[in-house]
């Protein structure tokens, strides 16, 4: 007689059975044995079936933190389908092991599909920070670095691989680093450019800031909007004077990063344009402002301790 778990394990291959959240949930902290059933099981299921099932399990886990599918996630690593491979990587995003750095870099490095490459580029994101703080073994570092350097210079990888690692390397604080951000900055390529404002942030060097209060007044959305981010990021409070002209952008998006980021970098300038920004007569600007003040009164509590 078959357990509960091997029904449902049992009905994955089959097309014609509803997949339902209620059954899927019960795949989540597979026992070793129980994931061996689903490997055997899943090399027999339908490509369409299995991007369905994969997707479902990585929407269930992002809206319920107690389900783990990470195990899942892991095994179809190895899946022969980009999308399957691809939305695999994306279900791991809140793990942290280091066991984790191999495969990852091994497909940005190997893997024939740019939607993998470029998804694995974004994954080892989080472990250049873990990295960076030291919470890595220097073999680990070393991997990471050589991955993700080697995808962002060369040029015959698409510019979506190139920004992915160019964006995941930033946090990453070597001279060879900065050169590579540099580079992109000053590039040709617009996509490469808009990755570059936003690694400038995430490597929280503040000899970026010139570079970013220029770009606050570009003519170019997408650079205003991360170079605000980015200023965020950095936090200084030079930066809050040209981020308050940016409240009332033309787009609502740079005006909602300038506000967060005003929000980050606090100060009394900060703080006096976020309270005219509650005024203004658009609810998501409004909502932005109460949040940016939420975190000044978090800044403050922690100050008065």
């Amino acid at each position: 007689m078959l357990l509960p778990i091997e029904k449902t394990i049992a009905t994955l291959s089959d097309g014609r059975k509803p997949l339902l959240n209620s059954k899927l949930a019960d795949l989540s902290n597979l026992t070793p044995a129980e994931l061996e059933l689903f490997r055997k099981t899943w090399a027999r299921v339908e490509v369409g079936r299995k991007r369905q099932i994969i997707y479902r399990l990585v929407e269930l886990a992002e809206g319920n933190l107690e389900l783990n599918f990470d195990s899942i996630f892991i095994t179809c690593l190895k899946d022969e389908d980009a999308e399957v491979k691809s939305k695999a990587i994306e279900g791991l995003w809140e793990n942290e092991e280091a066991s984790l750095i191999n495969p990852l870099t091994s497909l940005l490095t190997g893997d024939s599909s740019e939607k993998v490459q470029a998804a694995a580029a974004t994954a080892l994101g989080k472990f250049a920070m873990l990295a960076e703080l030291q919470k890595l073994r220097p073999s680990y570092t070393a991997r990471i670095y050589r991955a993700l350097l080697g995808a962002i210079s060369d040029r015959t990888r698409s510019v979506e691989v190139r920004r992915h690692a160019l964006e995941a390397a930033a946090p990453l604080n070597l001279p060879s680093i900065k050169e590579t951000i540099m580079e992109a900055y000053q590039s040709e390529e617009p996509k490469l450019r808009v990755s570059a404002i936003y690694a400038m942030g995430k490597n929280c060097d503040s000899s970026w800031l010139p570079t970013l209060l220029k770009e606050l007044g570009s003519t170019d959305t997408e650079m205003r909007y991360e170079a605000a981010g980015a200023c965020g990021e950095l936090e200084k409070k030079e930066a809050a004077p040209y981020l308050a002209g940016l409240t009332t952008d033309s787009d609502a998006d740079v005006q909602i990063a300038a506000i967060q980021a005003l929000g980050k970098i606090g100060g009394s300038e900060a703080r006096e344009c976020l309270k005219q920004c509650l005024l203004h007569p658009d609810e998501p600007v409004q909502q932005a402002a109460e949040q940016a003040l939420h975190e000044f009164k978090g800044k403050d509590d922690l100050l008065s301790l």
